[in-house]
């Protein structure tokens, strides 16, 4: 491929900003077709690719505009490398690529074929593939990792959400040694380790600290003794705890179990889950977690491992986002469900929406943590048949209006709310962070509420029900499964602390767990 390229090749140009085409600059010359496909493969599948290397150049196709919004909100605060270069990557004017008639396509289109096949567990990992990705022998499918900076604790869930993004875990060990925190992270296959040390070496787990280096260990396999929380073996359920520590619960033992398409996401310089607006991504089904790989987020919520972490008002940065493209006859009516749904990622303290722009909101979190992880879940998603977009603002605080201004009520300050699920230090709201998706987490459900119950309530907001139960052992939870994650958000909105009676205010939060 070289310049010339760029003059045949015919696509569909528009002015919106989002694309599931995106356009990747200062490639290494030398890189290979499998190389930059393997930066979208954690996002969903990629469709097609247009290499210009004589531009140092490249555009890459996924399947959808959500992968591409996913993959962008990722990689635009740490921008990922290959070949040890950094690489940009921001949405094209194309709305596809259309490469039928260019010379040179063959090689691309075998890669992509390569790629995907072994992504959807279809085809073994050949010769010629590792070729592609130029693994060498000593590059096995066992990762050490170490943690450096490392200021907030890194649990062994967080790292499956991370991890799981690109390609099956099938163990994880986690040490001291050195007083370094350390990691053993075995894959199904070494091309998984291999894109998974590309896209994760040197990102942040949470903003600005915990940062992974990631090198290929001499071990071929790991040995694990007991599922805990410093090791776990997910191809062997039935190992002890060992030291008297508690077993995974069965429920949390299945989801790990699943192999994870994720985030996370969030990889932003401040975040890795992503989240990775993770629901985005195919089979997501772990938290993200809110640091340099935001968008990985795990958003799966656990490759994310999205979780932020309390008292982390230390850490820079903007707590105040842009959101835009509301739906300003719905979040002007009740203005504060832009709020509660936001919430859910951490507490609001303002929201202003604005006076000529009725569809455009500021909302200020309490700490810059919870804005990165509210930006990478809320951005993209389909809310009230509008797509939200959510960014970081020039402005870092809301003002309130001054006395005797008037402001029709546009401005709401929420700081002493009684609804804040995070202003707990510890608390296990902080543990439960999951991308939108279509099963709901509902708790505080009184003796008497039945499932026909709650099946009629969300009913009620239009929803379609799917399935709904209790939990077993504790009556007062269950989870809810409504047919899309659009009505599933608008279904928080409408019924977080609604009023069961018998003084229970029901709770709704994302599950990570299917019906």
């Amino acid at each position: 491929a070289n310049g010339n390229e760029g003059k045949k090749f015919k696509g569909n140009r528009s002015p919106c900003s989002p694309s599931r085409v995106l356009h990747l600059r200062k490639i290494p010359s030398d890189v290979t077709e499998a190389e930059v496909i393997s930066l979208g493969l954690p996002f969903g599948k990629v469709t097609n690719l247009l290499m210009l290397k004589g531009k140092r150049q490249a555009f890459l196709e996924m399947a959808s505009e959500e992968a591409a919004v996913t993959m962008v909100n990722y990689y635009t605060p740490v921008a990922p490398h290959l070949r040890s270069q950094p690489v940009y990557i921001q949405f094209s004017s194309h709305r596809e690529l259309k490469t039928e008639n260019l010379p040179n396509q063959a090689r691309t289109q075998a890669a992509l074929q390569a790629v995907n096949a072994v992504q959807s567990g279809s085809l073994a990992f050949t010769g010629a593939l590792a070729t592609e990705f130029r693994l060498l022998p000593g590059q096995s499918s066992v990762l050490r990792i170490i943690v450096e900076n490392l200021l907030y604790p890194v649990t062994l869930e967080v790292l499956y959400q991370i991890f799981s993004k690109f390609g099956t875990v099938l163990k994880i060990i986690t040490f001291t040694k050195n007083s370094q925190f350390q990691v053993l992270l075995q894959y199904a296959d070494p091309v998984n380790a291999h894109y998974a040390k590309m896209a994760l070496d040197g990102q942040n787990v949470y903003s600005a600290c915990c940062t992974l280096r990631i090198d290929f260990s001499k071990l071929t396999s790991l040995n694990v003794r007991y599922n805990n929380d410093k090791s776990r073996d997910f191809t062997r359920l039935d190992l002890p705890s060992g030291n008297g520590q508690p077993s995974p619960e069965p429920s949390v033992a299945t989801a790990f179990g699943k192999k994870s398409s994720l985030l996370m996401i969030n990889t932003h310089s401040q975040t890795i889950m992503y989240h990775m607006a993770l629901n985005s991504l195919p089979d997501l089904s772990v938290p993200s977690v809110p640091g340099a790989l935001g968008p990985l987020g795990m958003p799966n919520s656990t490759v994310s491992g999205r979780m932020t972490l309390p008292n982390a008002t230390d850490v820079p940065g903007n707590s105040v986002l842009l959101v835009s493209n509301l739906n300003s006859e719905k979040m002007f009516c009740t203005n504060i469900l832009f709020w509660i749904s936001t919430g859910v990622y951490g507490d609001v303290h303002r929201v202003k929406i604005m006076f000529n722009k009725k569809e455009n909101a500021l909302v200020q979190m309490a700490d810059a943590n919870q804005a990165q992880l509210a930006m990478s879940h809320l951005n993209g998603q389909k809310l009230y048949g509008k797509l939200l977009r959510a960014t970081l603002s020039k402005h870092h605080m809301v003002q309130l209006p001054r006395e005797g201004q008037e402001d029709q009520g546009l401005t709401k300050d929420y700081s002493n709310s009684p609804l804040h699920r995070f202003k707990k230090p510890g608390s296990k709201n902080f543990q439960n962070i999951f991308p939108p998706s279509a099963t709901l987490h509902l708790s505080n459900i009184p003796p008497s509420i039945t499932v026909d119950d709650l099946k009629n309530l969300f009913a009620g907001t239009g929803s379609t029900v799917k399935a709904c139960k209790f939990f077993q052992k504790d009556h007062k939870m269950a989870l809810i499964q409504l047919g899309s994650v659009e009505e599933a958000v608008q279904a928080l909105i409408e019924l977080h602390d609604y009023d069961l009676g018998e003084k229970h205010h029901l709770r709704v939060s994302f599950s990570k767990s299917t019906i």
